[in-house]
């Protein structure tokens, strides 16, 4: 490095940092764009895709399309249900007796798990490679006790 006065600016950025650090800041500033990317975008974008995600589930259960309702859940969830009914997941949801939901009151997001509160429905939605998928539809509160749920995973 060559001679510089003193109070001046090194020549680049970093010129002064020893090439480890300079590294390690990169890493660092990488690694701070993932967690940005992956975040999946702001809060209230994360609230609408749970909320549309959880519409979606309410109208193809109002519908009666049950392989719709298949696809929605989590792989744990629909390997519960499967197991349960001892049969295919859309056989199983047709056999389900879950509440038609009604409007969408509430959406609480946390990090990549969601709750979605319904007029007569609760779901709880997880972030997943493919987007937001329901883990527990069904569900009632009960007083200073987990929710009940009709539907949830293992």
């Amino acid at each position: 490095m060559r001679d510089r006065q003193p109070g001046t600016a090194p020549e680049h950025p970093g010129a002064g940092i020893p090439r480890r650090g300079r590294a390690a800041a990169v890493a660092a500033a990488a690694l701070a764009v993932l967690v940005t990317v992956g975040s999946c975008g702001t809060p209230s974008e994360r609230r609408d895709q749970v909320t549309a995600q959880a519409v979606r589930f309410e109208r193809a259960l109002d519908a009666g399309r049950d392989g719709d309702l298949c696809a929605a859940l989590a792989p744990s969830t629909l390997e519960e249900v499967e197991q349960s009914a001892k049969s295919g997941c859309a056989q199983a949801m047709g056999d389900e007796d879950l509440p038609h939901a009604g409007a969408v009151r509430n959406v609480d997001v946390y990090g990549d798990q969601a709750r979605v509160v319904m007029e007569h429905d609760t779901l709880f939605l997880a972030h997943f490679p493919g987007g937001w998928k329901v883990t527990a539809a069904g569900c009632r509160p009960r007083p200073q006790q987990p929710y009940q749920c009709e539907i949830k995973g293992g």
